[in-house]
């Protein structure tokens, strides 16, 4: 065969050309035929498509390698391409790394065999280049098609047919896996995939995503009825296999189910975003459930995720669209100002303003708080020193959270903002909503007990509610107690509550704490409150929260 080929070399290249071109339709890698006598390369046209190469045919061709081949690796292609130039080897099998179209770096493996002239010298070089990277269609842990073939499949789909879509996951498989090892994890999984699959009838199909996850298309007009009663039976069998392994792995399942009519399209992307919404869901309320798609609860969780790019952003430049406001706190005796609580405000860029119920859970969970945080304690205790310019015996106050004391050093924070500004200790109070789990953290309690060494006033906010209860003031031991508005409501409206915010008052007054009743609102409210003589009062009666410009017209400072 070598000697029909060297006899006419056109010949030979262009037949090697012709069959790698017919091949190239019917397989997924890339064929190629490098004519070294005449250093020239072919590659089938899937490749271009792929691959920052000049093109299926171009000449120079260990100088054109260089456009498309990673920098780093190039070095080791020319040497073993070298070597088959020179005869010192006849096969070429090595993995490096191609450019994509767009510059990224992608593992490819390149494998071919020398065939030489009639003297014996290297004169072509075939073979083919796959990406060792790249997804398989199938899954051979789960016997199941893969996301790869499901990517394939929808491409078929402007819409999808009537019926539903269900992804199911494994609640906790990472414990199965670290727990019982791999090969057990990858019982459990073929397991499941036999449970669908014996659930399935004829217009259903299921495909593996990554890790423990499934998902099932139905497209013969299913409804969140039947996927309820697929779910359970699915469930039913895997409650079958752990019984039938003695309890070896406890587990349970989640689902979110989402009805075609609801897929705008059927892009694969888009697809599976739905679905692992819908079944992030499932797992975010609980587990062991199945979770009905709702166009209002994704819209949330897009408006949640929109806020959290937005705070992001504004962090990063420099707290933009976050404000400080401040509303007083007047003493009842004396109807004077004796400080104000520091809440935070925010507006996006579009002018919205976001209530802090929404955007401050977000700046918790994110952890965002932490930056945030310090740049309140800076602006309220600079202020402070400022109103005290006219009002030299004023407090300020500011909130702190769980997550804040947990996460951010606190206490160094506070007392450089102090040292900075000259500001007393004594003239700054930090309040706490969620002292439960203040309470339970030996590290927070220390930041706490830092703080009233240092001179700083603790109060407890809203007490009456949540967390705040009697026994946190005996093992916190605030200077001052805040008595939140709906206990204060309920005190307004009959006599049982008046009665108990009376007992409550006195006995914080009898150890030595002040109090401090918030959500006063009107005239009325502000007397029959005053007349149960607690320290201060907080509410619209006085000033809703406002900038501090405003705040310094309104009381003259």
């Amino acid at each position: 065969m070598t000697n029909i080929y060297a006899d006419n070399k056109k010949i030979s290249f262009e037949l090697f050309k012709y069959v790698a071109e017919q091949f190239s339709s019917c397989m997924n890698d890339n064929l190629y035929v490098y004519d070294i006598l005449n250093d020239t390369y072919y590659i089938t046209e899937g490749a271009t498509e792929r691959f920052a190469v000049p093109g299926s045919f171009f000449s120079d061709v260990i100088n054109q390698h260089r456009k498309f081949v990673y920098p780093d690796d190039f070095p080791k292609l020319a040497a073993d391409l070298n070597s088959l130039i020179n005869g010192e080897k006849t096969e070429h099998n090595l993995s490096y790394r191609w450019l994509s179209k767009d510059g990224s770096p992608i593992w490819i493996n390149c494998r071919g065999r020398i065939i030489p002239d009639s003297n014996g010298r290297p004169y072509l070089l075939i073979g083919c280049i796959n990406e060792i990277g790249k997804k398989q269609g199938a899954d051979n842990i789960s016997g199941l098609l893969s996301s790869v073939t499901l990517r394939e499949r929808l491409r078929n789909y402007d819409r999808l047919p009537d019926g539903y879509a269900l992804r199911i996951g494994i609640d906790d498989f990472k414990n199965v896996n670290e727990r019982l090892g791999q090969d057990y994890a990858d019982h459990v999984l073929r397991n499941m995939a036999e449970c669908i699959e014996s659930n399935l009838t004829e217009g259903q199909s299921v495909y593996r995503i990554d890790g423990d996850e499934f998902i099932i298309f139905d497209r013969i007009g299913g409804t969140f009825s039947d996927a309820h009663a697929l779910y359970h039976k699915i469930r039913s069998g895997v409650d079958r296999h752990i019984e039938a392994n003695r309890y070896q792995a406890l587990y349970t399942i989640s689902g979110g189910v989402i009805e075609n009519s609801s897929f705008e399209t059927a892009d694969f992307e888009y697809i599976l975003k739905l679905t692992e919404f819908a079944l992030s869901t499932a797992k975010l309320r609980g587990k062991n459930q199945l979770y009905y798609f709702n166009s209002d609860d994704y819209a949330a969780f897009l408006r949640r995720r929109m806020l959290s790019i937005a705070l992001r952003e504004s962090v990063d430049n420099n707290f933009q669209g976050f404000e400080l406001y401040y509303q007083p706190i007047v003493s009842v005796g004396s109807e004077t100002l004796y400080a104000a609580e520091t809440l935070l405000r925010y507006t996006l860029k579009t002018g919205e303003r976001v209530s802090p119920g929404e955007f401050i859970p977000i700046l918790e969970e994110t952890g965002l708080i932490v930056p945030v945080g310090k740049w309140i304690i800076k602006g309220a205790v600079s202020t402070c020193k400022e109103f005290q310019n006219k009002l030299p015996d004023f407090h300020i106050s500011i909130n702190l959270s769980y997550i804040q004391l947990l996460k951010s050093p606190v206490f160094i924070e506070i007392l450089e903002a102090l040292d900075g500004t000259g500001l007393s200790p004594s003239s700054l109070i930090v309040e706490l909503t969620e002292s439960g789990q203040l309470d339970n953290s030996l590290s927070i309690r220390n930041v706490w007990d830092k703080l009233k060494k240092l001179g700083v006033r603790l109060a407890i906010d809203d007490f009456g509610t949540g967390y705040s209860n009697l026994g946190n003031i005996n093992n916190l031991k605030p200077d001052i107690v805040k008595l939140d508005r709906s206990f204060t409501i309920k005190a307004l409206q009959n006599e049982y509550d008046h009665q108990l915010m009376t007992h409550i008052i006195y006995m914080i007054h009898s150890i030595g704490l002040n109090l401090v009743v918030e959500g006063i609102e009107t005239k009325d409210e502000q007397s029959k409150i005053a007349s149960l003589d607690p320290d201060f009062i907080q509410g619209y009666y006085y000033s809703q929260p406002c900038p501090k410009e405003e705040f310094k017209k309104k009381f003259n400072l």
